[in-house]
């Protein structure tokens, strides 16, 4: 807090190089006592809020839709302490953005009459924005956090108490709230990739939901919906390859250009303008794109996936654990790899028989170092994400926009918290119907094309959307706030990461040889969702990669940062740690 608070004190802010577009990189820093002064001053601060640290999304890694090659993070290996550099970094930044929003809204205050009143009532409604959502991100994962809405001075700072968590959310909604009455429905030109009523709106449901706030979170998603200006992309999987894509409620934009972006390999810098993201592109390409195929989606995220009769695979007649992408959700191959399939234009097969597969520039047969016959480091779960990448990967560069929250979140907040509410209508139907139809690229009423959901009793459908969320969100940093909310974590993170069984001669003799590739046999899948490979592995058909662990006496809430406790002495540690 100390660091922060002097930050705050002498008025030190992250600015932008141009006050006419929202630019992505810092230039230069000023002091309060003279900043201000100008129109061109004040709109190159409000650029600052937008920095792309600031607009920090929560990780996949941290949960069981993940497989790190053979590593643990200090989340699922239950070894997260007061060090943690994320939770760090995450409350750094929160209240350097914070203060900078804090600063600004005081010191327009003054200014009517100064500016045009459209503009400054936006750059207000921006700030306070801002702040909601930095304080969002704090409490839902510390816990109670110090809380302050003037700028205080340096011994003050010193002393600062947690304010309670729901005081603090009253405190966030008034700020949304606040945004929403001064944001414009959309902004035009250049600036689509800021703050609007839209994403207040939007933002306050999601805190709302995490925060157990049904009705708050029911009521602002409506008001979303309500405002009728957003829509689904026809086509889920194209979503994640456009910039600024339609169902985009708020994101902040990545640029090659301009130096945002991810590349290189863990022997290189991993990014340029963007701190702390633990991983590479080469992390996420396979091994016959050159890259390390680090990063895989967990078996636990590949079964979770319905068939096209809406059943999960341990119920439907339809799943073959044999060809196990056969029948499934559209979106299960749109976020994972199809086995025999182009992907950056080479085939991707780990089938450990598969020694050569096709290269479509070359029209030629290649090594296929995604089997682990040929390679050692291939897939341990022959598993390869396919979401956010295209060909512009293979030259170790990427900068897909970082989307904050879009549509499909909102219809699924709305009935998620009507479900929760039992407040069971056909609207909660008609917004799960909408996210589930476009999967398959058809309308909601076009129920024959598509596993349409039925009206059902609240246990029924909590089940249903939350199975929904998983297929939807998948890679996109939305599921490890899901299993804290649903108190999951204990459960699932207490489960094992398992992959394709080694040495290459057991494989070969125990799964390839009697024809039980690629699934030895269907796992079962639990009310929750979640499949149970522990038969499997006892059976000495698959091996087990990593050991998965969750403290849910302390996880559930982050650790304070150690530096910030040890300078104030009334900021309280969280419990455990």
């Amino acid at each position: 807090m100390k660091k922060i608070y002097f930050i705050v004190t002498i008025g030190l802010l992250l600015l932008f190089s141009s006050c006419a577009d929202l630019d992505l990189n810092p230039l230069s820093e000023a002091s309060t006592e003279n900043w201000y002064s100008t129109e061109e001053q004040l709109e190159m601060s409000v650029n600052s809020l937008y920095y792309i640290n600031f607009w920090r999304v929560d990780e996949d890694l941290w949960t069981d839709d993940w497989m790190d090659r053979n590593t643990l993070t200090p989340i699922t290996g239950a070894t997260m302490t007061s060090e943690f550099p994320y939770a760090t970094n995450t409350w750094s930044l929160a209240y350097q953005a914070i203060a900078t929003a804090t600063t600004l809204i005081a010191k327009m205050e003054s200014m009517d009459g100064e500016i045009l009143k459209d503009k400054l009532d936006r750059y207000r409604g921006e700030a306070h924005f801002v702040r909601a959502y930095q304080y969002s991100v704090l409490i839902s994962h510390f816990g109670d956090v110090i809380y302050y809405e003037n700028t205080p001075d340096i011994d003050e700072a010193y002393t600062l108490s947690k304010t309670s968590k729901d005081v603090v959310l009253q405190k966030i909604y008034e700020d949304f709230d606040r945004a929403a009455s001064l944001l414009p429905l959309q902004h035009s030109g250049t600036e689509t990739s800021r703050a609007t009523k839209g994403a207040a709106l939007a933002l306050k449901s999601r805190i709302a939901l995490y925060m157990h706030d049904y009705q708050t979170a029911k009521d602002a998603a409506k008001a979303c919906i309500d405002l009728d200006i957003y829509q689904l992309n026809p086509d889920f999987e194209e979503l994640f390859l456009t910039k600024n894509a339609q169902e985009s409620i708020f994101l902040i934009p990545r640029s090659v250009a301009q130096g945002i972006y991810f590349r290189g390999s863990a022997s290189t810098e991993v990014l340029s303008g963007e701190r702390f993201h633990p991983f590479s592109v080469q992390h996420y390409l396979p091994r016959n794109n050159n890259g390390f195929i680090q990063n895989a989606p967990s078996w636990d995220l590949f079964c979770s996936y319905l068939c096209m009769d809406g059943l999960p695979i341990d119920e439907s007649p339809l799943f073959n654990p044999r060809d196990p992408f056969k029948n499934r959700d559209p979106r299960c191959s749109a976020t994972i790899v199809e086995f025999g399939t182009r992907h950056l234009d080479i085939s991707y097969q780990p089938h450990p028989d598969s020694l050569n597969v096709y290269n479509y520039v070359t029209n030629s047969l290649i090594r296929n170092n995604d089997c682990l016959t040929n390679a050692e480091y291939a897939s341990n779960n022959g598993l390869a994400w396919k979401k956010w990448i295209d060909n512009s990967w293979t030259n170790f560069t990427a900068d897909p926009d970082k989307i904050i929250i879009r549509y499909a979140d909102v219809l699924l907040m709305y009935a998620e918290a009507k479900i929760e509410l039992n407040e069971i209508d056909q609207s909660v139907v008609d917004a799960i119907n909408q996210v589930r139809a476009r999967a398959y690229k058809v309308a909601p009423s076009e129920t024959s094309l598509y596993p349409a959901v039925i009206a059902g009793n609240q246990n029924e459908l909590r089940k249903i959307v939350r199975i929904e969320r998983r297929m939807e969100f998948a890679n996109e940093g939305l599921r490890y706030m899901d299993i804290i909310r649903w108190r999951l974590a204990e459960k699932v993170l207490n489960k094992n990461n398992y992959g394709i069984l080694l040495p290459i001669a057991d494989l070969r003799n125990k799964v390839v040889k009697p024809g039980l590739w690629f699934f030895p046999s269907t796992p079962e899948i639990d009310e929750d969702g979640i499949a149970n490979f522990d038969p499997l592995f006892e059976q000495g058909l698959i091996r087990l990669v990593t050991v998965r662990r969750f403290d849910e006496t302390r996880q559930y809430l982050w650790p304070i940062p150690s530096k910030e406790v040890k300078i104030n002495p009334n900021l309280k540690q969280n419990p455990n740690y």
